[in-house]
């Protein structure tokens, strides 16, 4: 894992709601507007956080056609343990080293 995949996973993970989400899918897989009924939240502002998590690799969505031909968008967690040592940090640096120059931006405060 290098820094910034390492940064994308504590990023995902840095807010209520994405937490709210993973909590949701931990018992299984959901429908796109049935988590949004279940979490009180509009399908937009559903979809920006479930980008976050998808790119981090938190969950996974697939496409599914239900019986009458419409396409339904399912997610479902991806197996994931996430430690955060000074070990971790340091494994994530190194592989910046071994992949070349990083590309990861301070952000200002």
């Amino acid at each position: 894992m290098t820094s910034e995949e390492l940064l994308n996973v504590l990023a995902a993970v840095g807010h209520p709601l994405r937490l709210r989400i993973i909590a949701e899918l931990a018992e299984g897989r959901v429908h796109v507007s049935e988590l949004a009924r279940r979490l009180g939240v509009s399908r937009p502002l559903l979809y920006m956080h479930l980008e976050r998590l998808e790119k981090a690799r938190l969950v996974a969505g697939r496409l599914e056609l239900s019986s009458d031909g419409k396409a339904m968008k399912y997610i479902e967690l991806s197996p994931f343990e996430l430690t955060l040592t000074v070990d971790t940090v340091l494994a994530a640096l190194r592989a910046d080293n071994e992949e070349g120059p990083s590309h990861v931006q301070e952000t200002p405060q």
